[in-house]
């Protein structure tokens, strides 16, 4: 078996490919969607970095936590981590190819585990989640021909 996923993702969704063969057609298996990465920080979350007072009186912030849309970007890049490991784990496909935005693709390689790092056989540091199925294959090139 010569089977490749292709996952194509972005921070407010991801669509989930299979090719059979080496220059097969692209079947999708699943679309995973991710409203939560379209929201913007205030609607997130609206708290301020605390304050402390010293011994003296003097107001001091507190740090604020991280970027909440990064924090969501980064729970998401782990879910579909998550689902990648599990097709691995169950055989499901040999090679592996990633395409996302280049923030993205940084949170998604680094939420991979080693075993399922190591399928990945391409990736393009581009957002092709909007392109229609039938021009997939030009976009993603020898990507795709193992």
């Amino acid at each position: 078996m010569n089977r490749t996923w292709v996952l194509l993702a972005h921070r407010s969704g991801a669509r989930l490919y299979e090719q059979d063969r080496p220059g097969g057609e692209l079947r999708r298996l699943e679309e995973i969607p991710h409203p939560e990465g379209r929201l913007k920080n205030g609607q997130i979350t609206s708290d301020k970095g605390g304050r402390l007072f010293d011994s003296f009186h003097s107001r001091h912030t507190v740090g604020k936590s991280p970027d909440p849309k990064e924090q969501i970007a980064i729970a998401f890049a782990q879910h579909l981590a998550e689902v990648l490991e599990q097709g691995r784990v169950t055989n499901r496909f040999e090679h592996l190819v990633l395409a996302a935005d280049p923030h993205f693709l940084g949170h998604l390689r680094a939420a991979l585990d080693a075993h399922t790092a190591k399928l990945v056989t391409g990736s393009l540091d581009k957002d092709l989640y909007e392109v229609a199925e039938r021009d997939l294959p030009g976009h993603l090139g020898g990507l795709l021909k193992l």
